[in-house]
C-alpha cells in the first residue's frame, strides 16, 4: 500500500491526496514536516520537501512525478490524464503554468501574506511585475470548460484547485488586490465547483483540522 507523507497544510500534498482519492487508490498518511533533516526522511526526499510517497518499490518525491506514477501504476482506476498524447501534454502544460508560473512566483509572498513574516519591497515589486504577465498567459491556456483542460476533471484540476486560491489570497493580502481576478481569471466559481466534489471536501476538511491543531499548539 502507498503511504502519503507530508502535512495537510501543503498544497502539493493535497494535490497528490486529491489524485489518490479521485483514483480510488488505497493509501495511508504519515505526518512529516517539510525541510526535515532526519536521515530517514532525506533518504526518501533529498531536499526534505513534502510530499513524498512510500511504495512497495521504494520512495518517490516531487508531486508531479508522484501524480504521473499513480497514472502509470494504476491504469485500471479512473484516469486523470487523457489517453490522447496531445491532450495529455496540454494537461501537463496547464500544470506547469499553475505551479511554475503562478504559484511559485506568488510563493515569494507567503511569508508575509500567511505566516506573519516580512517580505522585502524588492520581492514585492518583482512579483507585482512578473505575476500579471504570467496570469495573462495562463488565461490564454485555461479553458474553464468547466475544468481547466476542458469538460473533464484531470490532474490539472488537482493542481489548480489547491494552488489558484493561494495565488489570489496572497496577492490580496500584499497588494490589496486579487491579481488573478484583476487579470480576468474568474477562479472562484471554478474553486467552488471542484471544492464540492466529495474527495475535495475531505481534503479541505483534513486541511482545516490540521490548521486548527497547529493554531492550538501556539
Amino acid at each position: 500500500m502507498i503511504t502519503l507523507c507530508g502535512i495537510p497544510l501543503s498544497n502539493y500534498y493535497n494535490k497528490v491526496k486529491l489524485a489518490l482519492l479521485e483514483k480510488g487508490i488505497p493509501f495511508t498518511e504519515e505526518y512529516v514536516k517539510t525541510h526535515s533533516h532526519d536521515e530517514a526522511v532525506l533518504s526518501c526526499t533529498p531536499l526534505g520537501k513534502v510530499p513524498f510517497i512510500k511504495t512497495p518499490q521504494g520512495p518517490l518525491c516531487e508531486s508531479q512525478a508522484i501524480a504521473e506514477y499513480l497514472e502509470a501504476a494504476y491504469p485500471d482506476t479512473p484516469r486523470l490524464m487523457p489517453a490522447d498524447a496531445y491532450e495529455a501534454a496540454k494537461v501537463r502544460e496547464l500544470i506547469t503554468y499553475v505551479e511554475l508560473h503562478l504559484e511559485l512566483v506568488a510563493r515569494e509572498l507567503y511569508a508575509e501574506a500567511f505566516f506573519g513574516g516580512q517580505v522585502s519591497d524588492g520581492t514585492k515589486k518583482r512579483v507585482a511585475r512578473v505575476l500579471p504577465e504570467n496570469i495573462a498567459a495562463f488565461k490564454r491556456l485555461a479553458k474553464f470548460g468547466p475544468y481547466l483542460a476542458g469538460d473533464r476533471f484531470t490532474l490539472a484540476d488537482c493542481a489548480g484547485w489547491v494552488s489558484l486560491p493561494l495565488v489570489a489570497l496572497a496577492t490580496k493580502a500584499i497588494y490589496g488586490e486579487d491579481l488573478l481576478a484583476a487579470g480576468g481569471v474568474d477562479w472562484k466559481p471554478y474553486a467552488k465547483l471542484i471544492g464540492e466534489r466529495p474527495h475535495a471536501l475531505r481534503v479541505a476538511a483534513d486541511r482545516k483540522a490540521d490548521q486548527e491543531r497547529s493554531l492550538g499548539k501556539r
